[in-house]
């Protein structure tokens, strides 16, 4: 336990878990390695396979791609410190490099939530106009848009990484999390926290917000285009052309807005389940994700059902 009463610290001490007994240590670090492991595996597959198989080479694959990458890049970010802690006993971390942490947990949070509105409006065009999406909607305009979504937050967020470097520290520099997140190093300041958080707060909800809504309202109005489908088959058809990207939506937005809302109404999280469900809901879908890309795309499925099955003729017709 490290405490300071200066305005300025060296580093902080990530607590992890609170409460965590030393002797499962062990188990817990391996199981994030695995976890590591699962969504870098995953995530860099579709990101190779997408790239090596030239029939997915198509707006919604790219999207997924970018999806894929951010989901990458926030396990990388993320889990080798907390790792690192469980396994080799080592729970410090620089100051800034926590801030540098803090700003890539942020930066690749809202990016990933700009993209999913990417992934709403490519499926609102294709399936309200489905005979101008090949036009309006293609891997050049799709990268223009991803392109956008990681550009837009990177002003705002180092404006919030600056904001709260401002802060004096002048208690605990004790992290209550497993990662350097915004709310768990400002709260650590003595001085306009307050309002360090609330210009923070409102970038967020901005950056969960906006996307959401327009998700929200396209798949309205999708609904609304398919229940005026005349053929039953059609309707299905069209429906399970957005299962997966309503599947990674809801993974990605559920979770987040019920402890929100939870938090609004008064249902307060004791700190360790806090933890637990914030490294659930943030962690999960990076890992999730892959799998219903492979088993609910069609495209994808049907490459991978013919690349295995070639292979198991070749292996066969040699046996």
């Amino acid at each position: 336990m490290f405490y300071t009463n200066v305005t300025r610290i060296k580093h902080f001490f990530i607590l992890g878990f609170p409460g965590l007994s030393p002797e499962y240590y062990g188990t817990v670090s391996f199981l994030l390695f695995v976890l590591f492991l699962v969504i870098a595996v995953g995530n860099i597959f579709i990101l190779v396979f997408v790239k090596c198989e030239r029939s997915l080479q198509k707006p919604t694959y790219l999207i997924f791609c970018h999806l894929a990458l951010t989901d990458l890049a926030f396990g990388t970010v993320t889990l080798p410190k907390i790792i690192s802690k469980y396994w080799f006993d080592d729970s410090i971390i620089s100051f800034y490099g926590c801030f540098a942490q803090m700003y890539f947990v942020h930066f690749i949070g809202a990016t990933h939530s700009f993209i999913l509105m990417v992934m709403a409006l490519d499926r609102f065009i294709a399936v309200c106009t489905p005979l101008r999406y090949t036009a309006l909607v293609t891997n050049a305009t799709v990268s223009v848009f991803c392109g956008i979504s990681w550009l837009m937050p990177v002003s705002w967020m180092v404006g919030i990484v600056l904001d709260a470097l401002t802060l004096p520290f002048c208690r605990s520099n004790i992290i209550v999390q497993c990662y350097c997140d915004h709310i768990a190093i400002t709260a650590l300041g003595c001085e306009n926290v307050r309002e360090v958080q609330v210009i923070a707060f409102g970038l967020a909800m901005f950056s969960l917000l906006v996307p959401l809504g327009f998700i929200i309202l396209s798949y309205f109005v999708i609904i609304i285009v398919v229940s005026r489908m005349s053929s039953s088959e059609g309707r299905l058809r069209t429906l399970s052309t957005c299962t997966p990207q309503l599947l990674i939506t809801f993974l990605y937005y559920m979770p987040r807005c019920f402890v929100y809302l939870a938090n609004n109404v008064g249902f307060t999280f004791s700190v360790p389940i806090r933890i637990v469900v914030v490294m659930l809901y943030s962690l999960l879908p990076a890992a999730v994700n892959p799998i219903i890309y492979c088993f609910k795309t069609k495209d994808i499925k049907q490459n991978l059902k013919k690349k295995f099955f070639v292979r198991k003729i070749n292996i066969s017709t040699k046996t």
